[in-house]
């Protein structure tokens, strides 16, 4: 099929989540933090560190993790933390089935408005992206919650995504796969398309409905079809 057949994109842009909805990470993350949590305490198990931390920056939990286990982490605990973190990332790291050649045929379809826009800390995001060959694609256009006044579940990095690509909130589909970030995607204005393919690390596609997502799918290679799809344009 020819691009001139191709039917138009009911978007102006594409604002993707990055764990979970581009990279495999979340299993890798806990696992390191959970090491990290008890070590400091805390016998958390992994799939309970899923529960609490998904979709959230460590950082924000600081007081929680006070509350368990009598420490308050400090820059140096999360330097640690985000370098053995970063390690296990770089040697174990794969891409969601479907994710780079989704991402690739939106990039063109769209003429580059297509934005990273993650909870995490920069240094994760661009690690992530370039190990499953995704960093060209957005190289100038990731945004972290850590440089927003708040991360998700409050809009400010979506928003932040939409004003530097020159699109209105309204005009973006956002991809997400938790909760915490479906809320942050619906309060920008977007329209949310919930990634549930089942498994540790992503929300159910009821959970993700029920925040405020339009619809939900569970292949990422279905994507672009989904998006072209958009009964609600």
């Amino acid at each position: 099929m020819s691009r001139s057949t191709v039917p138009p994109l009911p978007f102006d842009a594409i604002l993707f989540d990055c764990d979970g909805v581009l990279v495999d990470s979340e299993p890798i993350t806990h696992r390191v933090l959970v090491a990290e949590l008890r070590e400091l305490g805390w016998a958390i198990t992994e799939d309970e560190a899923m529960q609490v931390f998904v979709g959230k920056a460590v950082k924000d939990e600081a007081e929680l993790i006070h509350q368990k286990t009598g420490v308050r982490i400090d820059r140096a605990w999360l330097d640690r933390f985000w370098a053995r973190r970063n390690e296990a990332l770089a040697r174990e790291l794969v891409a969601i089935p479907g994710a780079v050649e989704a991402v690739r045929a939106l990039h063109h379809r769209l003429d580059g408005r297509i934005a990273c826009a993650s909870g995490a800390d920069r240094r994760k995001v661009e690690l992530q992206l370039a190990k499953v060959g995704l960093l060209e694609l957005f190289e100038g256009r990731i945004f972290s919650g850590h440089e927003t006044p708040r991360s998700k579940p409050h809009p400010d990095v979506y928003l932040a995504a939409a004003e530097a690509l020159g699109v209105a909130p309204q005009r973006c589909a956002v991809v997400e796969d938790t909760v915490t970030g479906a809320t942050a995607g619906v309060a920008a204005g977007a329209t949310v398309f919930g990634y549930s393919p089942g498994g540790p690390g992503h929300s159910g596609s009821q959970a993700l409905l029920a925040v405020g997502a339009a619809t939900t799918f569970d292949d990422m290679a279905r994507l672009p079809q989904v998006l072209a799809g958009w009964a609600g344009r």
